[in-house]
């Protein structure tokens, strides 16, 4: 399959040119993800350096790669206390690629991926890193999203129970086969949702790779990336997704050794404890809120191996994550007996 599946560079530097954004020579581009959630390409010309993003060609769970979301949330974000790319164009007419695409300024940073590249950090980086990675979060919560502009971004209200409706329907799009463990933690969720505890922008996919760290410092975030979660809903929620995260089964899920399920980083409850000092919030149903998550990180594993299936992935590193959903379940179903 192609390396550049979704990308046409001479229609892409037509929009561009017609959109005003300076260039200087050719247009050249290299994949950055394949798609386990969009498209992500490295986009630059003599002078300049972006980053596009597309949803994937095939088997989307619509949800899930909304890329015009991400872009109206980090332009708001934009002078915040919470570091995101500088955006430059987004395109909504899917003439020109086939699908909505964004542009945004390449940050240059690390990214910490995988459990080799945490190797190269020490356990004091490791730490500063983590309370970092925390604090970040916890002022997300923390921004006045209707000064920001974000007042229509989502329903906060009723958050919770769209979330356990919504990816059981996801679910029932990308499902291979029934599942009876599925069935069973989706009717629990709905029959123990709690009261809404507050209403914040969430990125719904925060962990240390969904982050691009400055270059000669760990202890300090200069990006958060890969936005198209995000709304308005119950903190909590993204506290816990970060949280269930730590699961070894993301390993199949992101097709690598994953930085964020190595033990070398804090456990689950140490997490969570960081979290609240940070952001001053109690973590109120918290076993909801971890077996929610759970239930999401499965359904996103299965829209993965979905697409495998359909062929409409590019890169390597797909062909496992439909293993982890079991395990995922089965790890939901425990949170709620606790």
């Amino acid at each position: 399959m192609s390396e550049r599946q979704g990308l046409d560079l001479t229609r892409l530097r037509t929009f561009l040119s017609e959109s005003e954004v300076p260039l200087d020579g050719e247009l050249r581009a290299e994949l950055i993800s394949g798609g386990k959630s969009n498209l992500t390409y490295a986009v630059f010309d003599d002078s300049s350096r972006w980053v596009l993003r597309r949803p994937p060609t095939a088997g989307l769970t619509p949800s899930a790669h909304d890329v015009a979301r991400e872009f109206r949330i980090t332009s708001a974000l934009q002078g915040t206390g919470v570091p995101v790319a500088a955006t430059v164009v987004l395109c909504e007419d899917e003439r020109v690629m086939g699908a909505p695409f964004t542009l945004v300024e390449h940050v240059n940073g690390q990214v910490v991926r995988t459990k080799s590249d945490l190797e190269a950090l020490s356990a004091d980086d490791i730490e500063s890193c983590t309370d970092e990675l925390v604090r970040v979060l916890g002022a997300l919560h923390n921004v006045d999203y209707a000064a920001v502009g974000l007042g229509e971004f989502g329903r906060p209200d009723g958050y919770v129970a769209r979330q356990v409706k919504l990816w059981a329907s996801q679910w029932e799009r990308v499902k291979t086969e029934d599942s009876a463990d599925v069935d069973r933690l989706h009717a629990a969720l709905a029959e123990s949702i709690p009261a809404q505890s507050e209403s914040t922008i969430v990125h719904g996919d925060f962990r240390i790779d969904n982050t691009i760290l400055a270059p000669d410092d760990v202890s300090t975030v200069a990006a958060v990336v890969d936005w198209e979660l995000s709304t308005l809903g119950d903190p909590l929620a993204d506290v816990a997704l970060m949280c269930v995260y730590r699961h070894p089964a993301l390993d199949l899920v992101l097709g690598e050794p994953a930085a964020w399920t190595s033990s070398r980083l804090p456990s689950v409850d140490d997490l969570a404890q960081r979290y609240t000092v940070a952001s001053g919030r109690e973590l109120v149903h918290w076993n909801f809120y971890m077996a929610l998550a759970y239930f999401k990180i499965a359904v996103i594993a299965q829209g993965i191996h979905h697409r495998y299936l359909a062929g409409a992935t590019v890169g390597d590193g797909f062909d496992r994550a439909g293993e982890s959903v079991p395990d995922f379940i089965a790890a939901g179903l425990r949170a709620l007996k606790k």
